[in-house]
């Protein structure tokens, strides 16, 4: 199961906090598939099969800071377990255009990871797969930063960044799905 972090509302399509959603679009759009609002999940549905491994994609509908709801549901709804799970999400720690994967590492400050972890009891063994959106100056416009659109400049890199994973089908020679 892979997720892209979002909030909902077309005001926060753009944003910097909903690159896990850029992501999950461009990778169901690379298969040619569509997502559908499966409201008993709180999200966005679809579901992939990539070198023979069917993978399920959920981009919650719900804010951020409880989009833990939406992964628990539709986990415990296919009994998918948290290792199991890929959580693609903005990463204030990581310039545009650089992007990596991590397995069982806490939310480290970013709310809708947060959520998913307590959830889940606690729990931080899922992978991550960290979208860099980079890092406002000043510590206290962090939040108006993450619900702001990038700079022309860093959606390019972004996009590029999302685009690169896609086309070296890095996620599945990673990841044992």
């Amino acid at each position: 199961m892979i997720v892209g972090l979002s909030n909902p509302k077309k005001e926060y399509h753009s944003t910097r906090h909903n690159v896990g959603s850029w992501y999950l679009y461009s990778l169901a759009e690379s298969y040619l598939r569509n997502f559908k609002n499966e409201k008993k999940f709180f999200g966005f549905t679809t579901s992939l099969n990539i070198e023979s491994n069917y993978i399920r994609l959920l981009i919650p509908n719900i804010f951020m800071n409880i989009n833990g709801q939406s992964v628990f549901k539709m986990a415990s709804f296919y009994n998918i377990n948290l290792s199991e799970i890929l959580i693609v999400h903005d990463d204030l720690e990581l310039q545009p255009g650089i992007s990596k994967l991590k397995y069982s590492y806490g939310h480290n400050g970013h709310n809708g990871l947060r959520d998913i972890v307590n959830t889940f009891n606690k729990n931080i063994n899922f992978y991550r797969f960290r979208i860099g959106i980079g890092r406002p100056i000043n510590r206290d416009q962090i939040a108006s930063f993450v619900l702001s659109n990038p700079t022309k400049k860093e959606k390019i890199l972004i996009q590029k960044s999302i685009l690169h994973a896609i086309e070296k089908n890095v996620l599945s020679n990673i990841l044992k799905f």
